[in-house]
């Protein structure tokens, strides 16, 4: 595909409205870090299972290759500087938000609708990306209005 053809498949992929998520774990140092990602995705009840994917563009990839456990915590529609902040270049990402420690030391974010603390089951080639598939270890959930992506931009139901 060419760069043309790629920014328009991208735009058509952009048309469907996702939720807004962080993902956090813990590096080699026991130092919290973490990502903004979209591609979360419930796969399994029994035994409960999700999915997301990292870009191997991405500067936590390495770190994802490797660590055991990550919490995927769900932004609510108050949450998009916490999206942009997980999203960016900024070193100390924990600095700017109030966290506690998790399962195996995993940093959750406080205020979010919900979190699930999860071990990694699978890793699986796509593309660009790998997919992670963690097994749901403990969960909390707060029913609060979304943050959503579509289009481009940060929206919210109305």
């Amino acid at each position: 595909m060419n760069h043309d053809q790629t920014r328009a498949l991208r735009n058509a992929m952009g048309n469907f409205a996702t939720g807004i998520t962080v993902i956090t774990t813990v590096d080699q140092e026991g130092k919290p870090r973490g990502m903004t990602a979209n591609s979360f995705s419930s796969v399994s009840l029994d035994p409960a299972l999700i999915s997301w994917c990292v870009g191997k563009e991405s500067r936590l990839f390495e770190l994802f290759q490797q660590v055991d456990y990550f919490a995927v915590n769900i932004l609510h529609s108050g949450q998009t500087e916490t999206s942009q902040l997980f999203a960016g270049n900024e070193q100390n990402k924990f600095d700017h938000v109030v966290w506690h420690p998790g399962l195996n030391g995993i940093p959750l974010l406080d205020d979010c609708s919900c979190i699930f603390q999860c071990q990694v089951e699978h890793r699986h080639p796509g593309g660009d990306h790998i997919i992670l598939v963690g097994r749901v270890l403990d969960f909390s959930n707060e029913p609060l209005e979304p943050l959503i992506f579509h289009g481009g931009q940060y929206r919210t139901l109305k």
